[in-house]
């Protein structure tokens, strides 16, 4: 990653972005004055704010902080090739703001002020906005939006299985998968123990069949249940508002899951064309959906970064390590992509049911009485390392030769594995 200083540029530029307007601070350079200015949070105020920077300064480049990795702000100003973006943490300003304005007081221009100082001091420090290629960058926001929706369909499930728990708790027995369209269009059909009670046997049998449920014993099981099922009430004053409530979270149920859907088949598409993908393929239990997701954390730039150990600390799968006095101790990193380290701790866990030494590494570590919580990340950094330099080489990840490398080396770990 190239490594700016302040001489590369015309100017040094703080934006305090808002939803409807955004304060400018402008420091010319070299120069010890500031101009102020405010432009409003349109297309067209931002390109024609844009342009005049490159007029003013032509055939140089303009430096412009912002507390922002992304958003409709960073998306506006990515496309021009004069300005370069630099992103600062929001507790960054607001604890420089403290110490130099002790009352507390707050208005947008100076944060955008103090955004140029802390530029113009430490610029070598800040992360530089260095967009990935179109199809990543759109495959990066696709798996992010993936998992938000999941989420949001986790939340979804556990409102529906409350609300059955109140009239019908029947229907959770019947149907161990909640996120399923049989299981919506079931509910959906039948939203209360007297309406399938009664349905005919071939009823209830076409619908199972219809929606791809052909094992015999199971759909018997279910008709027989619920033949035989009592209901929780029969009271009206509980049953009838539960089976409105519920009506209406089906059916918002049922356009995440054909949401989600939607977007795997964006992500698969996207991500087969990616020249990556035969390494990523390779990672132990990164499947469809971790797969995509590991191949965005670490882009198609091979120059991002230098070491494993830059990845490492970004994701925040890197302890963090204070001193003070002769004390010293360990902790999480507060300050990183969420959505980033995610990423590898959950692969980082499923990757224990595939990986022979990973599997090792964590029966290992809890033999020591370490948490699992403390295990998995500790694994994630360590996968970080191999999987780098497969992407720094553009080798597939295999496994067995790694377990050779760990020999030929007189790994405790295999020793371990071998004697456990």
């Amino acid at each position: 990653m190239k490594v700016y200083s302040v001489d590369n540029f015309a100017a040094l530029i703080g934006i305090d972005w808002a939803d409807k307007k955004h304060d400018i601070c402008e420091h010319p350079n070299p120069s010890e004055k500031y101009y102020y200015s405010i432009i409003k949070n349109k297309p067209e105020a931002l390109h024609e704010w844009a342009m005049s920077l490159k007029q003013r300064y032509p055939n140089q480049k303009v430096a412009v902080v912002c507390e922002l990795k992304k958003g409709p702000l960073i998306y506006a100003l990515a496309k021009y090739d004069h300005l370069v973006l630099f992103t600062i943490n929001p507790s960054t300003v607001a604890k420089y703001r403290k110490a130099f304005t002790p009352s507390g007081a707050k208005d947008d221009p100076s944060d955008a002020l103090i955004q140029v100082e802390i530029l113009t001091l430490h610029m070598q420090k800040l992360n530089v906005i260095e967009p990935e290629s179109a199809a990543m960058r759109s495959l990066s926001q696709l798996v992010e939006y993936r998992r938000s929706l999941v989420q949001d369909s986790v939340n979804l499930s556990n409102k529906i299985t409350a609300t059955l728990k109140n009239y019908y708790p029947q229907a959770l027995e019947w149907f161990k998968e909640k996120d399923t369209f049989i299981f919506c269009d079931f509910i959906s059909k039948w939203p209360c123990l007297a309406r399938v009670k009664r349905a005919k046997k071939q009823t209830l049998l076409d619908f199972f069949n219809s929606h791809n449920s052909h094992y015999a014993h199971v759909n018997e099981a279910r008709i027989l249940s619920i033949k035989n099922a009592m209901s929780l009430t029969d009271d009206l004053g509980v049953i009838e508002p539960n089976q409105q409530l519920i009506e209406v979270l089906i059916a918002q149920f049922k356009v995440l899951l054909k949401g989600i859907e939607t977007l795997d088949k964006a992500i698969k598409k996207a991500y087969k064309a990616q020249g990556d993908k035969v390494i990523f393929d390779s990672l132990p239990g990164a499947g469809p959906q971790l797969a995509p997701r590991l191949l965005v954390a670490f882009g198609n730039n091979r120059n991002r970064y230098n070491d494993a150990s830059e990845l490492q600390k970004y994701a925040g799968i890197a302890p963090v390590i204070e001193r003070s006095g002769k004390k010293m101790w360990t902790h999480w990193r507060y300050s990183c992509p969420t959505f980033l380290r995610q990423t590898f701790v959950e692969w980082a866990g499923f990757s224990i049911r595939y990986s022979f030494w990973a599997k090792a590494y964590y029966e290992q570590q809890k033999s020591k009485g370490k948490p699992h919580n403390s295990i998995i990340r500790s694994l994630a950094f360590k996968w970080i390392r191999i999987v780098f330099k497969c992407w720094k080489t553009n080798t597939p990840y295999d496994e067995s030769k790694y377990l050779e490398a760990l020999k030929r080396r007189g790994s405790p770990l295999l020793k371990f594995a071998l004697n456990g």
